[in-house]
């Protein structure tokens, strides 16, 4: 007896080659009926006997494609409809919008077999791809994702591409970036000022013999430009630090190969999985001594980012030059990565020699991830391509659909309905005109990509954050409610969320560089008994004061003065300071006055204040370098550390600075001795409760301090949450923040 089954599937479903197998194994299974592409994900009615229904149901979630990823599934059983065959039937495009947008994917073996293949009509293809690979989100102008819907729209497919397209047999079937040298997008190489110089094939040529004289090339990649030199090349790296004004923030590094990294660095086998991983995040890894790389590349850390070629356009680049080579993203600082060719031209010929162009344009903005391995676990640093905007789902339904707008720094927003929340690529600091605007277009991406109307907005507390003021300003204009959520707040709501928790509270412990808190003061070393409900704070570093406001930011130095006040007032141990004395009494009476010195409890600042007492840094290059520079000095072996005070709720680090300036020791001993001081803190507060204990903030992407936490917590009985599906940075707080709207209305 025939019997007819309707059904519904959502998640990653779409652009991944799933009808096509759904056409092969109903084919396979003597089964009449269709599928289809809509809004919501993949349809699929079946005709048959049940014995091959049943079969058919198996075999989809068991042989489904390696890209796809099923997040529902719902079964409706129905009266026989008479179907005669099997059908792809055209994508619906009305209808509630509720499918994964796949991220961009690194190029498959079949297609990278072919393009080295001189026998195939895709040899040496820049930008050859398939069902299995290629770009995604970048592209992608709205649901569904149908070629008219995408910026490869402009490429009409030749006939053989076309016949690929079109057959449900074949590994390019409804492929929507499926091209080929004859009828798609095509690379040229000119001068900074925008002068062709040469096209296709002679393009890549002249680009190999530029990087080996030493030359700066821009190179628009998936989801925007990288300025690319050879990574050992000291001349062309110190020039491009020069124009870029880099000063010492590493540069990543792209590789040939995983064999090629294996020579610069030393790589564990869990890194290796993750370097080799179809999103080929950059990774951060540890370098060896001795070898031909730039010590330009990563100036005083003994860890390099790390990747693999992602896009075909960087395999032949790769294989070509046979040498590393920098990657890092073309911006300006603090502005987003460019992505546009006439953008390239206006911004970028301050910075480059030459500029790589193609015609095929980026729609969304993607910068590449950057992931680190702590605790055999893999901790975002930056989460984008790759891995956005894909869900994260959640243990429970949103009631409202939300908009959460995120932090100021490591930027990303979030939208939320039903049980998942859809993260946006990495958009960085809100600090320049270009990067407000930048913000402002993700949102409008999001919005527009789902038909998403959002019920409630979510910010953050602080009223100067770009974020925040635009919230208001959105939520005034539309009348959509706007609600406020403490910074450190929902970096632990993040962390519950993504560990699915429920039904319990959870002491988080939330450390970064600063927060604005409940009462006003910069918050950033904290402890707080967390539920869905709302917090507690628990424990929280002694307030010291940030001499200069933002300068103290960027000053560890100040921080340090301004610790030392604390602990001696005029009476200084003037071999750790690094001021004259002329300066130590004027910053003293600013100090003492509280002069544009905001109280903080930041254990970011703390570790600044740590590395100038120790000589290590007095100016920071970048966000996080003392902390980043300390992490090499750390030694396993060094077992005690200092002494400290717990009162009333306070943590008083006035013993641990005091102690860490009396000691006499070499500086990897005493930096391993404060690292282990702030672990012991952390086991000593555990201590006080029967809870699991989160651990989130910028703070804990250092890797010997999380480690030790976490080995120490897991010794004493406790269970720890780690992030492991967004960052600990600001880069998480989007997720917290949809989180929070759940509980406020």
């Amino acid at each position: 007896m025939k019997k007819r089954m309707i059904i519904h599937l959502s998640g990653a479903v779409q652009g991944v080659g799933f009808r096509p197998f759904v056409y092969n194994l109903a084919t396979r299974y003597r089964l009449n009926g269709y599928v289809i592409n809509d809004t919501q994900g993949v349809v699929i009615e079946i005709e048959g006997s049940e014995e091959d229904i049943d079969e058919f149901l198996i075999a989809l979630h068991r042989e489904k494609p390696p890209l796809a990823h099923i997040f529902s599934q719902e079964l409706e059983e129905a009266p026989p409809a008479g179907y005669t065959d099997f059908q792809i039937k055209k994508s619906q495009s009305s209808g509630k919008k509720e499918v994964f947008i796949l991220p961009d994917i690194s190029t498959c073996d079949q297609c990278l077999d072919e393009m080295n293949n001189p026998q195939d009509r895709r040899y040496r293809y820049p930008f050859i791809n398939c069902t299995n690979c290629g770009p995604r989100f970048s592209i992608i102008e709205r649901l569904p994702y149908d070629r008219p819907n995408t910026t490869m729209k402009k490429f009409k497919m030749c006939p053989d591409c076309q016949r690929e397209y079109e057959d449900p047999s074949d590994r390019r079937f409804h492929a929507q970036p499926n091209a080929c040298p004859v009828c798609g997008p095509h690379i040229t190489l000119c001068t900074s000022d925008g002068e062709k110089v040469a096209e296709r094939e002679e393009a890549l040529r002249l680009l190999i013999s530029l990087l080996g004289e030493g030359k700066i090339i821009a190179v628009k990649g998936i989801g925007g430009f990288h300025l690319v030199c050879d990574a050992t090349d000291d001349k062309a790296i110190d020039t491009l630090r020069e124009r870029k004004r880099r000063g010492e923030k590493p540069f990543a590094v792209m590789f040939p190969s995983i064999d090629r990294i294996k020579e610069y660095a030393e790589v564990s086998p869990f890194e290796e999985a993750v370097i080799l991983s179809p999103e080929k995040p950059i990774v951060v890894v540890k370098k060896k001594e001795k070898t031909d790389l730039s010590e330009g590349v990563a100036p005083h850390l003994d860890r390099i980012g790390v990747f693999l070629p992602y896009s075909p356009l960087h395999h032949l680049i790769l294989n070509d030059y046979g040498k590393p080579l920098v990657m890092t993203s073309a911006n300006l600082s603090d502005e987003p990565i460019v992505k546009d060719n006439q953008e390239a031209f206006e911004k970028l010929s301050v910075f480059t020699d030459y500029i790589l162009i193609h015609n095929r344009d980026i729609r969304n903005r993607v910068d590449d991830s950057v992931v680190r391995i702590i605790d055999k676990k893999i901790s975002f640093i930056r989460r984008s391509r790759g891995y956005a905007p894909l869900p994260v789902k959640l243990p429970f339904n949103l009631k409202k659909k939300v908009l959460a707008v995120g932090a100021h720094q490591k930027n990303t927003v979030a939208i939320g309905f039903d049980d998942r929340v859809f993260l946006s690529q990495h958009i960085g600091d809100l600090e320049t005109v270009d990067a407000c605007s930048n913000f402002e277009d993700v949102i409008e991406s999001l919005l527009r990509l789902y038909s998403f109307e959002p019920e409630v907005i979510v910010s953050d507390l602080h009223p100067g954050y770009y974020s925040t003021r635009w919230a208001k300003e959105f939520s005034e204009k539309t009348g959509i409610p706007l609600v406020q959520v403490q910074h450190h707040y929902a970096h632990g709501l993040s962390l519950m969320a993504e560990n699915r928790v429920k039904g319990k509270k959870v002491l988080i412990t939330g450390w970064d560089g600063t927060g604005y808190g409940s009462d006003g003061n910069m918050w950033g070393g904290e402890f707080l008994v967390c539920d869905y409900e709302g917090f507690e704070r628990v424990y929280h570093f002694d307030y010291f004061r940030l001499i200069g406001g933002e300068a103290a930011v960027k000053e560890p130095r100040r921080v340090a003065l301004s610790i030392l006040f604390s602990i001696y007032g005029k009476d200084l141990p003037m071999e750790v300071v690094h001021f004259d004395e002329k300066q130590v009494d004027m910053l003293y009476r600013v100090w003492e006055k509280g002069i544009n010195s905001p109280l903080s409890s930041s254990a970011g600042r703390l570790f600044d204040a740590a590395a100038s007492i120790l000589g290590i840094r007095q100016v920071l290059s970048y966000e996080g370098q003392s902390g980043m520079i300390m992490e090499n000095l750390y030694d396993p072996g060094v077992k005690d550390s200092y002494p400290y005070t717990l009162k009333y709720g306070v943590i008083d680090w006035r013993p641990i600075f005091d102690a860490l300036i009396k000691d006499k020791a070499e500086a990897k001993v005493r930096v391993s001795r404060f690292i282990n001081t702030l672990s012991r803190i952390i086991t000593d507060i555990a201590s006080m409760y029967d809870l699991d204990v989160g651990l989130t903030g910028g703070v804990f992407q250092n890797k010997p301090l999380t480690e030790k936490v976490v080995e120490s917590l897991k010794s004493s009985g406790h269970n720890v949450l780690l992030h492991t599906s967004v960052p600990p940075n600001d880069g998480g707080i989007s997720l917290g923040q949809s989180v929070f709207s759940n509980f406020t209305y």
